[in-house]
C-alpha cells in the first residue's frame, strides 16, 4: 500500500503497533485508541474507537486517519479492514509470526511514516539486545522444554505458529507444543503427556485469573510443578508482537538460564 504522503494521523487497531510508533517517536501522530489500552504513557487521553475486533466504523472515519493499522489473521479483523477500505480508509493490515516478521512491520510503519531511519534504529537497538542473549545461551547443552498457557481453564497452549514459539526458542527453550498453529487447544491428560520441563502462564485478557500449578489438582505431577520452575508473565510483553517482545526474550532467557544470564545488564 503507499499513501501520497508521509502518515500523520494514524490509528492503530493493535496495541502493539501504537507501542511501534511509541518506540519510534511518533506518539504524537496517534490519535486515537482502542478500548483498555494503557501504554504507550498518554493514550487513556486520546479518543476510545471500540475493540480491536470491534471498531467503531463512523468514529474512525470522522477521526480522518491517514492510515489505519490493524493485526490480520482472524476474520473479524479481515471484515473490518475490508469496512474500512469500502469507506475510503486507507488501511495495512500485518500479521507479524515472528521477530523477523515483526522487523519486517516496523520497517513498514516506518515507510509509511516516513520514518525510515527511525524504525531501523529500533531495529537496530532491538537486534542488539536479542544478540546479547543469543551470545549467552547458543551454545547451551540443553534446552528445556517449555509450556506456555494462553488460556485456563479450557486449555490453550502457544503452538510454533505463532511469535510466543520465536521467543522461547531465542530465550534458549524448547516449545513443547510441537504443533503448527499459533494456538492449540489440549486436554489436561495430553499436557500430562508432555510434561514440560517449565510452565510458562501469560495473565492478560486472554488469561485474567489464572490458578496457580499448584491449585490445579492434575498438574501437580508435572514435572514443572514438582520442580517449582513455573512462571507468570504479561500477556502484552509475550504474545503482542512490538518492541516488548525483546524484554520478554531477556526475561524468559534469566528464567531457563539464570547462570548464563546473571551477568546481563539490561
Amino acid at each position: 500500500m503507499r499513501l501520497d504522503a508521509p502518515a500523520q494521523r494514524i490509528i492503530a487497531l493493535y496495541g502493539g503497533f501504537n507501542e511501534i510508533l511509541h518506540a519510534m517517536g511518533l506518539s504524537d501522530r496517534i490519535v486515537a485508541r482502542t478500548s483498555n489500552e494503557t501504554f504507550p504513557p498518554g493514550i487513556a487521553d486520546k479518543p476510545g474507537i471500540g475493540t480491536h475486533m470491534r471498531p467503531n466504523m463512523e468514529l474512525i472515519v470522522g477521526l480522518r486517519p491517514d492510515v489505519v493499522l490493524q493485526l490480520a489473521g482472524r476474520k473479524a479483523a479481515g471484515e473490518t479492514v475490508t469496512r474500512l477500505r469500502q469507506r475510503g480508509v486507507k488501511v495495512a493490515a500485518f500479521s507479524p509470526a515472528t521477530i523477523d516478521e515483526l522487523f519486517d512491520t516496523i520497517r513498514t510503519i516506518g515507510a509509511l511514516t516516513g520514518s525510515a531511519p527511525a524504525a531501523e534504529a529500533l531495529i537496530g537497538r532491538m537486534q542488539s539486545r536479542l544478540d546479547a542473549v543469543r551470545e549467552r545461551v547458543q551454545n547451551v547443552q540443553h534446552k528445556p522444554t517449555v509450556f506456555f498457557e494462553v488460556r485456563s481453564p479450557n486449555l490453550l497452549g502457544a503452538g510454533l505458529g505463532g511469535i510466543v514459539n520465536d521467543v522461547i526458542e531465542h530465550a534458549g527453550g524448547r516449545n513443547c507444543v510441537r504443533v503448527d498453529r499459533k494456538m492449540v487447544r489440549l486436554g489436561e491428560e495430553a499436557l500430562i503427556g508432555l510434561d514440560p520441563e517449565v510452565y510458562v502462564i501469560q495473565q492478560g485478557p486472554m488469561n485474567q485469573s489464572p490458578r496457580p500449578l499448584a491449585e490445579r489438582p492434575l498438574y501437580r505431577t508435572l514435572s514443572a510443578c514438582q520442580s517449582g520452575r513455573t512462571l507468570v508473565v504479561d500477556e502484552r510483553m509475550f504474545s503482542r508482537p512490538g518492541p516488548r517482545i525483546v524484554e520478554a526474550v531477556e526475561t524468559l532467557a534469566r528464567f531457563l538460564h539464570p547462570n548464563r544470564m546473571k551477568n546481563r545488564n539490561d
